[in-house]
């Protein structure tokens, strides 16, 4: 049996895995998931205690999308009947602040379809982001509006934009498998621009792609290289239509190794278990907190989430806290 332990010592001293080691983490039997997991918890408690910061999103334009990515409901392939409108109001993305306020939320994430934002989308989102941040000082307000143009991830920092997400989804090897309408350089490209620009750049991961456990291990690998403060790992909901219409491939077993893996390999970083999570981990979703220190409540982005009141009850049936951020002393979690 392997001493997990050791890869906990090893990830708290801030030494990387070896490939080797990551994909004996994969590999690992399922007779020693306890074990990895427990191990897996000694870095997450050392960081981040007991507490979990929670995340909600709102969905300000859906579909019109031109890229092919072949998970996506929105894509230009996809034959998905999903509800489609253009770009919201400011005053319907500051509702949702208040809602995401209402469900205890410390981070509220602002995403649109697309390439990549218009200058007149982005003028939307950075007006009601002053706003958001006028009535909540102490929400979190992360963006996903796509690829950047230069100069708006500068725009988006001046109106209070504490993060950026874009993810980069695959490894290097597999993207031209899941997407050919842009490349994996463009998406590394635009966590550069929003570091340069003093935001906090999130980025992550979507498993069960058809990839292999190598590919795994080299999305872990250049997350890390690439420093992402916030790595949201999204297991695939495939979805009837879309070009991955039919892929089945995960265990909530393997997707728990998974996360322990990026625990490891991330040590200090925040890791949310995202879409997916329902579908996927099933009634181990909460095991999935021992490895990671962040979820999604409320629903995705074409799919939906499990009530917010059960996520609540699952975090203090496991003696978790909801994590504010540092924020004042809020109103009791919904019960």
């Amino acid at each position: 049996m392997t001493n997990w332990h050791e890869f906990a010592d090893k990830a708290l001293a801030g030494h990387n895995l070896t490939e080797e080691e990551a994909l004996s983490v994969l590999n690992a039997p399922d007779a020693e998931l306890l074990s990895l997991l427990d191990a897996a918890y000694k870095v997450r408690s050392k960081h981040f205690g007991n507490k979990v910061k929670l995340n909600m999103i709102i969905n300000t334009k859906t579909g019109f999308c031109p890229e092919n990515c072949g998970y996506c409901a929105q894509s230009i392939d996809a034959k998905v009947p999903i509800q489609k409108y253009r770009m919201m109001s400011e005053e319907q993305i500051l509702a949702g602040a208040e809602r995401a306020h209402e469900m205890n939320s410390g981070t509220y994430c602002i995403v649109a379809s697309g390439r990549g934002p218009t200058n007149r989308e982005l003028d939307t989102v950075a007006g009601a982001v002053k706003k958001i941040k006028a009535e909540y000082d102490n929400m979190r307000v992360c963006a996903c509006l796509g690829i950047l143009k230069p100069g708006q991830a500068e725009k988006l920092k001046e109106a209070g934009v504490d993060r950026y997400n874009h993810n980069l989804n695959t490894s290097k090897n597999h993207h031209e498998n899941i997407t050919t309408s842009h490349t994996y350089d463009d998406r590394v490209s635009t966590v550069e621009k929003v570091k340069d620009a003093g935001i906090s750049p999130c980025s992550g991961v979507i498993v069960g792609m058809k990839e292999t456990k190598q590919d795994v291990y080299h999305m872990g690998q250049a997350l890390r290289e690439l420093d992402a403060d916030s790595i949201p790992v999204n297991f695939l909901h495939a979805m009837d239509g879309t070009l991955l219409e039919g892929t089945n491939e995960l265990t909530p077993v393997y997707c728990l190794k998974v996360l322990c893996l990026f625990r490891f390999m991330n040590p200090t970083k925040e890791i949310r278990i995202s879409g997916g999570r329902e579908v996927n981990l099933r009634s181990l979703q909460p095991l999935g907190l021992y490895a990671a220190n962040s979820i999604f409540i409320g629903d995705y982005l074409t799919t939906c989430g499990q009530e917010g009141n059960k996520d609540i009850e699952m975090l203090e049936d496991m003696g978790f806290e909801i994590d504010y951020d540092n924020a004042e002393d809020r109103e009791e979690a919904l019960v």
